[in-house]
C-alpha cells in the first residue's frame, strides 16, 4: 500500500535516538513501499529519507511499484551496500528488525564501519495490526472470494475423492475467480485426519458420515482471508452434531463478546469457557483467532496468553475447534473487523454442516 504513512516509525526513531531504521521482512517491505517483490529488498528510513535497496533484477519494478521511494541499487551484497548507504547519508546508530534479520547476517551488516546495529521488534507490525479502508476492501474481496468457493462445495465434493483432489478443486475456483493466489495451502482433513488442526491433505478417501474440515483462503492485492467449514456427507452421528454444536455456540458467543479494547486472551476466553463447560475444554488446545492481513498469521493475536490489545480496525479470525483423536475434529472460523461496539462479520460462507452425498 503505498499511501502508508512511515512518519510514526520516524517518531518511533526520534524516541529510541537512532538515525536510521533498515526494514527486512517481506511483508513489511511490501506494506510500507508497495513495492511487491519484498523477499528480495530491504528498506532504509531516516528522519527525511526513504531508501530501497535492491538489485537489477527489480530496478524497473520499483520505479513502477514505490515511485516515492529513493532506489539504492545493489550491484553486490546487501551487507556491502548497506554499509556503502550509511557511509553516503551519514547516519551511525540504526535500529534493525532482529526477528527478521539472522545472526549471520547481523554479523556482516554489524562490519559497517562506525556504525550501531539497535534490535528492535514490532515497529512495522503495529502499524499493520490496524487495517486501514483500502486494506479492509481488499480483505472483503479475499473473503468473497473464499465464500464462493464453499458455496461451491457440494458442486465439488462426492463420496470416495481423495482429500488432496477436494483440495486441488477449491483452489482451481479460488484462483480462477479472481484471487491472486491462495492465501496459504488448503487443509482438506476428512475423519480421523480432521483432529489435526494443520492437517495435510493426503490420498485419503473421503466417507460418509465423517466430519471433513475444510480451511482456506483467497489473496487479493497481496492481502489474505481465511476460513473454516466443517461438513459432513449424508448423515452425521450424535458425537458429530454434539460437538458441531458445542462448538458453533462457542464461536457465537465470542462474535457477540468481540470489542476494541479488550485484550487477546479476554477474546479467547468467552469461546474457550463455553468449551470448558461442555466438558471439552483439553480438545481446545490453540488460541481463539489470529491478525489477518499481509500475512495469514500476524498481529493482533487473540490466545490465552495474548496482551495484544484489540484495536477498530483490527481484522482477526475467530475459530475455535474441539479435536478428539481416533475420531476427528470441528473448527468453524470467520474473519472479522474489530469495532468499537463489535465485531463485523465479514465471512458470509455457510455453517450448515450436511451435505447430501
Amino acid at each position: 500500500m503505498t499511501d502508508t504513512p512511515i512518519a510514526p516509525l520516524r517518531e518511533r526513531l526520534a524516541a529510541e535516538g537512532a538515525d536510521a531504521f533498515l526494514v527486512k521482512h517481506a511483508a513489511n517491505v511490501r506494506y510500507l513501499s508497495g513495492f511487491t517483490a519484498g523477499e528480495d529488498a530491504s528498506l532504509l528510513i531516516t528522519s527525511d529519507s526513504a531508501f530501497i535497496l535492491t538489485d537489477f533484477r527489480y530496478y524497473e519494478q520499483v520505479e513502477r511499484q514505490a515511485p516515492g521511494w529513493e532506489l539504492f541499487r545493489l550491484t553486490t551484497t546487501l551487507p556491502a551496500g548497506f554499509a556503502e548507504l550509511v557511509r553516503q547519508i551519514g547516519v551511525r546508530r540504526v535500529a534493525f528488525e532482529s526477528a527478521s534479520i539472522t545472526y549471520g547476517l547481523y554479523e556482516e551488516l554489524a562490519r559497517a564501519e562506525d556504525v550501531e546495529l539497535l534490535p528492535v521488534k514490532g515497529w512495522v507490525e503495529d502499524l499493520r495490526a490496524v487495517k486501514n479502508p483500502r486494506e479492509i476492501a481488499c480483505i472483503r474481496r479475499a473473503v468473497e472470494i473464499a465464500d464462493g468457493a464453499l458455496a461451491a462445495l457440494p458442486s465439488l465434493i462426492r463420496p470416495g475423492m481423495t482429500e488432496r483432489e477436494l483440495a486441488w478443486e477449491l483452489e482451481v475456483y479460488i484462483r480462477t475467480h479472481g484471487a491472486d493466489d491462495i492465501a496459504f495451502p488448503i487443509i482438506v482433513a476428512g475423519g480421523p485426519n480432521s483432529a489435526m488442526p494443520h492437517a495435510v491433505p493426503s490420498d485419503r478417501p473421503l466417507v460418509p458420515g465423517e466430519p471433513i474440515v475444510l480451511d482456506l483462503g483467497a489473496k487479493v492485492e497481496g492481502y489474505c482471508s481465511d476460513a473454516t467449514r466443517t461438513v459432513c456427507l449424508g448423515q452425521p452421528d450424535d458425537r458429530f452434531r454434539e460437538v458441531y454444536a458445542v462448538v458453533l455456540a462457542a464461536q457465537q458467543a465470542a462474535e457477540r463478546g468481540i470489542h476494541a479494547g479488550l485484550l487477546g486472551k479476554e477474546a479467547d476466553a468467552f469461546a474457550r469457557q463455553v468449551i470448558a463447560d461442555a466438558r471439552f475444554g483439553e480438545a481446545f488446545g490453540h488460541g481463539l483467532g489470529h491478525g489477518v492481513g499481509l500475512e495469514v498469521h500476524e498481529r493482533p493475536s487473540a490466545g490465552q496468553r495474548s496482551e495484544d490489545r484489540l484495536q477498530p480496525g483490527s481484522v482477526i479470525t475467530v475459530e475455535p475447534g474441539i479435536y478428539l483423536p481416533g475420531w476427528g475434529g470441528v473448527r468453524i472460523e470467520d474473519l472479522v473487523v474489530v469495532t468499537e461496539t463489535g465485531v463485523e462479520v465479514l465471512t458470509a460462507a455457510s455453517k450448515e454442516p450436511v451435505l447430501a452425498p
